[in-house]
């Protein structure tokens, strides 16, 4: 005997129609045409082969067929009204688990409080985070959402980036570092101090460039640490190992501290920009929204201790 063939759709408006009591009013409930209605409900005779009412132009009679079948569609009914429902509380109450790459040192821009804050408020939403310097597949490693620190992103048209804050840098050493090597007054006098300078995954160190009014100048100076963190150029600059070129966000704990301090402070570094990466342009679950914003807010308010002039 050869399978039957339903479509749920098709039980559902069956359902509707009995509830709704005549093609006409269910019409009017559904938005559709009562010649839909009435196609759709033949259509599912034929699959069933039995008929499931009898027409009139006064009423609907269940037949006793029809009204088993009633079961049924009332069921599905049941579940895709629960399925909305919950789809809806969903998007009101967030709630399931949220994946987030971060890189490594952003433990340094408030993370803690974002996450303290973000927990507290939506108690219901398991966080995964990775913390990694790598740039992860968001699609392919099913990420919700990547926090990037860039001055600018390449080019994909797979994902969506959202900008969250804008870190304007400088650069700062200890005290103690600048009593034993001096104070560079000039850019020109930082080619004899020690830099500690990021370096690329491709092992290139890359060059302070900093810039006054119209003015410019690039160069490393002639000793270097190179590391691609730049919590370890702080903590390093700190101990009084070098010269480090790092945001005002970065280094205010320790600027309030007076472990470290602002040099050259005329002069800035280009500015890098704190994004939120998403992927596709999909409708993002309200998991994702809130942290995106719990994050842009905590940043916002999170005070600068040494803010820097504009280039």
């Amino acid at each position: 005997m050869p399978a039957i063939s339903l479509h749920a759709n098709d039980l559902i408006l069956f359902a509707h129609v009995v509830s709704a009591g005549s093609f006409t009013r269910a019409s009017e409930q559904t938005g559709l045409p009562t010649s839909t209605l009435s196609r759709r409900l033949s259509d599912l005779e034929k699959s069933l082969g039995e008929r499931l009412m009898q027409r009139s132009t006064r009423r609907l009679v269940l037949t006793e067929f029809g009204d088993s079948i009633l079961e049924h569609a009332k069921r599905l009914v049941d579940e895709t009204e629960a399925a909305a429902a919950l789809a809806s509380h969903r998007q009101i109450t967030p709630r399931g688990t949220l994946r987030v790459s971060l890189p490594p040192d952003f433990q340094e821009l408030s993370l803690v409080h974002c996450l303290s804050v973000f927990s507290k408020q939506y108690p219901d939403v398991h966080l995964e985070l990775d913390l990694s310097a790598r740039r992860v597949d968001l699609i392919a490693e099913r990420f919700d959402v990547a926090v990037r620190v860039a001055t600018e992103l390449p080019d994909d048209r797979t994902l969506v980036a959202r900008h969250i804050t804008t870190l304007q840098n400088g650069l700062y050493a200890s005290a103690t570092y600048l009593e034993q090597h001096g104070v560079p007054r000039e850019p020109s006098d930082l080619l004899r101090h020690t830099g500690l300078v990021l370096v690329t995954s491709g092992g290139e160190r890359q060059s302070w460039r900093l810039s006054r009014a119209t003015e410019r100048w690039e160069g490393l100076p002639r000793h270097t640490l190179a590391a691609n963190s730049m919590g370890l150029h702080q903590a390093l600059a700190a101990q009084g190992l070098g010269i480090a070129a790092i945001s005002a966000r970065f280094a205010a704990t320790l600027t309030q501290q007076g472990a470290i301090q602002r040099i050259l402070p005329d002069w800035s570094l280009p500015v890098t920009t704190v994004w939120c990466v998403t992927p596709g342009r999909r409708l993002l679950p309200q998991r994702t929204l809130v942290f995106i914003e719990t994050l842009r807010a905590t940043l916002a308010e999170t005070p600068l201790a040494d803010p820097m002039p504009a280039p």
